[in-house]
């Protein structure tokens, strides 16, 4: 007996958008394979796999625009470029091993097969469900499917993490306020997630409807849509005090309140492919993490970070597949769009990465490298052959002359909320002592309260005048 029908069905479907957590009863046989599961799920959920087949964690892509695009436009992970590992591209079995799905190990796979859709990554509650690291998306061997079918319930911070925390190939990788320290329960670390804190779960704000989990990465979603804001639980002037509560027109609230990101674990903050393939000693820092790589390159972390602080009004923009870039200048492969005179534009706080990575001296377009795999540039170390094959895959010509080019990303901090007395105070960024912006970046040129003050002592001489 490998689920009960439509009697039992009545007593584990959703109550509201709880999912009831006691399945234990309801399977008895070993499954062979996730899609036995999936199966089985589904003899229940019987929408489950058709709402999820509509989500971004299923497509990685979705119809949008965004300044610079041109108008609509396919853009999502699935086609999007990165200065970490570059692009899925070729490279599907390694990067489709956090695809909420099974078997995405080529350009054939087939988006419409609900067999293919992976319930447990996000309801597995035994402690023990996790994928294969390069197994196109399929449960690692020696998964008890069983056990993980039997303890599913609502996602929790680990089905979340078991992806989003990896990014870029490892923990604290890729997002300085993503990592696995958010699950160890200090409240300096996330006065929201620690159970010292609100005590609270990924999925309290990023809510969900028929499986659309709100919130977007503005990396593959520069669009802007979907986004989870500060807002959507606290009030917009929230201080009880007028002087802070302007600044909340012009500030986001995360400004202040994450002054330092990558606090416990040091993030990637430079990632430099054309030193790979080199024949050195694989070298460490002081954190005890790599340095150089033979292939990867070489790598620079840090820990504790002070944000970069830019304007954003919501949106940005995004290198597509194919666009010429000029090599003597830094490519930005994504970063946010406002300015000072923009009124939707408030400061936010962003952890910039940078690196160099490889493409077409002639062409003048970034290039995909096949880099896992069979005759992937880890096997062979030919940057010419790697270029070859990942062009090739995206249907992009390749001159057959490359070099490396530097390169910029924008990833917006959101997480790792400090208590309210560890946000940042006037001084922090105002007078002699105020370091935390760069006013000149923002276009101020100097500290706007100096600047407020230049203006009232010059109003002041005019009327003595």
């Amino acid at each position: 007996m490998r689920w009960l029908f439509p009697l039992v069905a009545a007593m584990i479907l959703y109550s509201g958008n709880t999912l009831a957590e006691d399945h234990s009863e309801f399977f008895d046989e070993p499954f062979q394979n996730g899609s036995s599961v999936t199966e089985a799920c589904l003899g229940c959920h019987e929408d489950a796999a058709h709402e999820v087949m509509q989500t971004t964690h299923w497509t990685w892509s979705s119809r949008q625009s965004f300044p610079g695009s041109g108008g609509e436009v396919d853009r999502g992970k699935k086609n999007a470029m990165n200065n970490f590992c570059i692009a899925v591209p070729s490279n599907w079995p390694r990067c489709t091993s956090c695809h909420a799905g099974y078997g995405w190990k080529n350009a054939n796979f087939d988006f419409s097969d609900e067999s293919k859709v992976d319930c447990l990554v996000c309801h597995d509650h035994s402690g023990q469900y996790h994928k294969s690291p390069a197994g196109a998306g399929n449960p690692a061997p020696g998964v008890d499917l069983l056990a993980a079918a039997r303890s599913v319930g609502r996602p929790t911070d680990e089905n979340c993490g078991s992806c989003h925390f990896y990014g870029g190939g490892g923990d604290h990788v890729k997002h300085g306020d993503l990592d696995t320290s958010l699950l160890k329960g200090d409240r300096n670390i996330d006065v929201h997630m620690s159970p010292d804190g609100a005590g609270l779960s990924c999925i309290d704000c990023h809510t969900t409807e028929s499986h659309v989990i709100h919130g977007t990465a503005m990396v593959v979603s520069p669009g802007g849509v979907n986004q989870v804001q500060c807002t959507d639980c606290h009030d917009e002037k929230p201080h009880g005090d007028k002087y802070l509560d302007q600044h909340v027109d012009r500030v986001a609230c995360q400004t202040c309140h994450i002054p330092k990101y990558a606090k416990e674990m040091p993030t990637n903050m430079d990632w430099d492919w054309s030193e790979a393939g080199q024949d050195l000693p694989e070298t460490k820092d002081e954190f005890g993490l790599v340095t150089y790589h033979k292939k990867k390159g070489r790598f620079r972390w840090e820990k504790n970070v002070t944000p970069t602080y830019a304007w954003y009004n919501g949106e940005g923009e995004a290198y597509q597949l194919g666009q010429t870039i000029d090599p003597d200048q830094t490519v930005l492969l994504n970063s946010p769009v406002g300015d000072r005179n923009d009124p939707k534009s408030k400061i936010h706080p962003f952890k910039v990465h940078t690196g160099r990575q490889i493409y077409d001296t002639k062409n003048k377009v970034m290039i995909v490298p096949k880099l896992y795999g069979k005759d992937g540039y880890w096997k062979t170390f030919d940057w010419d052959k790697s270029a070859r094959l990942g062009m090739k895959t995206v249907g992009l010509d390749y001159s057959g002359e490359y070099g490396f080019v530097a390169t910029k990303m924008y990833w917006r901090v959101n997480h790792m909320v400090a208590p309210k007395e560890q946000a940042l105070q006037c001084t922090d960024c105002h007078g002699h002592r105020g370091h935390q912006l760069d006013w000149v970046a923002l276009g101020y040129g100097e500290d706007p309260i100096v600047l407020m003050r230049k203006a009232r002592k010059a109003q002041q001489q005019e009327e003595t005048n």
